[in-house]
């Protein structure tokens, strides 16, 4: 049996939903189809329910339109103020470098004068020596002179006081004449040594006011030089490290296949005599141990991926870091960033190297990977074509591949991995880090 509750639910769909007939006729028959108010019901509500999801997700759509478009504007000024910044610490660095320069060719000056200067000083300390030994014998000399005349004249005096001292007298005249000229000729030697001995010290006092002068300046040009290299290398070591490689290390990988003329920077030697290195001497070494060094980390960049795999226009769509998938909505690792552009944008090597892999890869679809020097390893996924072959050597801007959509993706993009010692590390270091290297 039907209860009241049904019985008033039949009337109330009754009432506002009648019960109608839809009539199929065809040439030699004819149906209908009876359309019950409950059946009327679900129609409705169901007709209603489509229409309330269209409009939601429309909205959703809409909104999530409107949020790219501000995110997009929104890096394109982060970007145009992050090359801004990158354009002035270019500035600044090749004023450094050039400021670097100049005062090296001062210090070299500087220590072309100072041996200069040395040599002279030597030379007058070697004069000034002569004379006082010219000095030391002339006054030897002089006494012994001096001694003789007095001993001339007391035979003098004693030939005098015997007969026949005139003609022993007039003997004798001949030995003091030659006496007193010797004597005024020692005494004019005397009294020019004297002089040349004077001139040999204030030429002296004059080369030791040089040299303070020339300490000066180039104490001055030693603090110029060793602030340039604390702003050179510093920042080059840091950024070393915040790339994950080991500077120690690689500066021995470089230092050992050293290539370029003339070889390292080899420390300043002033002496061949077994006496120990001056204060300026040690200060000078220590410079060009950290100019051997900065020239060191040049090499080494010129080999690390500091470079863009994408020349023409482009946006970032991915950073490197956990980020929601975009296939199955969950947190997940990504090891790389994203490059979008359009399909056959040219893709560039990022560094010197060896292709190691070209072709199909899970995930990555058509992938290129590229070994570097110090293990560092660059990865370039979803590519259309595909440009290079296992086993060829590139070199940095060399064009590798065409941006594509192969593989896991949801749009055509550049996948770009860079490794070092098969561990992911953020590409954008290298990348920002570029326009200061090269």
């Amino acid at each position: 049996m039907r209860t009241k509750l049904a019985i008033k639910t039949d009337a109330f769909l009754g009432k506002h939903f009648p019960e109608r007939r839809v009539f199929l006729k065809s040439d030699n028959d004819a149906r209908f189809i009876r359309l019950r108010p409950i059946t009327q019901l679900i129609a409705l509500t169901g007709s209603a329910l489509f229409v309330a999801w269209a409009i939601v997700a429309t909205a959703i759509i809409l909104m999530d339109s409107i949020g790219s478009g501000n995110f997009r504007e929104q890096a394109k000024r982060d970007q145009r103020t992050y090359q801004a910044r990158l354009n002035d610490l270019s500035g600044q660095r090749d004023t450094r470098a050039v400021e670097a320069l100049a005062a090296q060719g001062r210090f070299n000056a500087a220590l072309s004068q100072i041996s200069i200067m040395q040599s002279e000083l030597l030379a007058s300390e070697t004069r000034r020596r002569e004379l006082e030994t010219g000095i030391d014998v002339i006054q030897s000399t002089l006494r012994d002179t001096m001694k003789d005349r007095e001993a001339a004249r007391k035979q003098v005096a004693l030939l005098q006081s015997e007969d026949g001292a005139a003609i022993q007298i007039a003997a004798s005249t001949a030995p003091m004449d030659f006496l007193a000229e010797a004597l005024e000729r020692t005494a004019k030697e005397r009294d020019q040594v004297i002089l040349d001995s004077q001139d040999a010290l204030l030429m002296a006092d004059e080369l030791n006011q040089k040299i303070a002068t020339m300490q000066e300046q180039n104490d001055t040009i030693f603090r110029q030089l060793e602030e340039a290299m604390t702003v050179s290398v510093a920042p080059l070591d840091r950024m070393f490290r915040e790339a994950g490689m080991p500077t120690e290390k690689m500066l021995s990988t470089v230092r050992r296949g050293y290539s370029g003329q003339g070889g390292p920077l080899t420390p300043l030697s002033f002496t061949t005599r077994g006496e120990k290195p001056s204060a300026d001497t040690l200060r000078a070494n220590r410079l060009i141990s950290q100019m051997d060094q900065l020239n060191l980390y040049r090499l080494a960049a010129a080999k690390a991926p500091f470079a863009n795999p994408v020349k023409d226009s482009f946006r970032f769509t991915s950073q490197f870091g956990f980020r929601r998938d975009p296939k199955t909505g969950g947190r997940r690792m990504h090891s790389g960033v994203d490059f979008a552009a359009g399909t056959g944008t040219p893709l560039y090597a990022t560094a010197d190297g060896v292709v190691t892999h070209a072709g199909w890869s899970s995930g990555y679809g058509r992938l290129v990977k590229i070994q570097h020097e110090f293990g560092i390893e660059t990865r370039y996924a979803h590519q259309s074509k595909l440009r290079v072959k296992v086993g060829q050597r590139v070199s940095r801007g060399d064009r590798i591949g065409d941006m594509g959509a192969t593989g896991r993706v949801t749009g055509v993009h550049l996948h770009y991995e860079v490794r070092v010692g098969g561990k992911a590390v953020n590409p954008m270091i290298y990348i920002k880090a570029a326009n200061d290297v090269f």
